[in-house]
């Protein structure tokens, strides 16, 4: 039997926008995620990547901003966009099994030894995905809630960080991965759904 009074623990909603009986939603928990490389370095299982990632940043969209120039005013519309970089943060292994497939990126992308460059693109570019996940493993699987798949990636920045006496933390290597484009997936929950393209003739909106 539900317990009315926890159903109360939400916002009030006006116009009953909201059933009466709905409570908090359950969110996303910050932990609760993996990531995966796909076609990154040249070694397997890439899946040592995975296992040994501390932190990751989530997709970050910017638009740029048009100015048109009006009578009195300006108006403002949306311009060419562009994803940020993201950073990810990993644990460096006593097997270097993450030092090597870091240096397998880096060396597709320009080989240091033979100062030879990459002749295009696909030919170092990788697949990043960040599952949030809803905290299910071993027998009880987890179930992917979301993800965020990145296309045309590559590493912009490798840091292998700082040594030192006086703390007792793993080493770890932190690498800012750019990307051509972004999608959420399941495809109709976010960025990447199908909405319907209309077409207008005003620069300003609805109120």
């Amino acid at each position: 039997m539900a317990i009315s009074t926890l159903s109360k623990f939400t916002v009030p909603l006006a116009n009953d926008q909201s059933s009466a009986s709905q409570g908090l939603l359950m969110p996303k928990l910050q932990y609760r995620f993996r990531a995966i490389l796909e076609n990154f370095g040249v070694s397997t299982p890439r899946s040592e990547l995975t296992k040994q990632v501390m932190d990751i940043t989530r997709p970050n969209l910017t638009f740029d901003q048009v100015t048109l120039d009006v009578y009195n005013s300006r108006v403002y519309v949306a311009g060419k966009h562009t994803w940020e970089p993201i950073t990810v943060t990993l644990r460096d292994d006593v097997n270097n099994s993450v030092t090597k497939l870091v240096g397998e990126q880096i060396q597709k992308q320009f080989d240091f030894f033979e100062q030879a460059s990459a002749a295009s693109g696909i030919d170092y570019k990788f697949v990043a995905r960040i599952e949030m996940l809803d905290g299910g493993n071993g027998a009880s699987a987890p179930n992917v809630l979301e993800t965020f798949e990145l296309y045309g990636a590559y590493v912009e920045n490798v840091n292998y960080n700082t040594l030192a006496y006086n703390v007792s933390e793993p080493s770890t290597i932190t690498m800012l991965i750019r990307y051509d484009n972004c999608i959420q997936t399941p495809q109709g929950t976010g960025i990447g759904t199908a909405v319907a393209r209309t077409i207008g003739t005003l620069s300003t909106g609805g109120g």
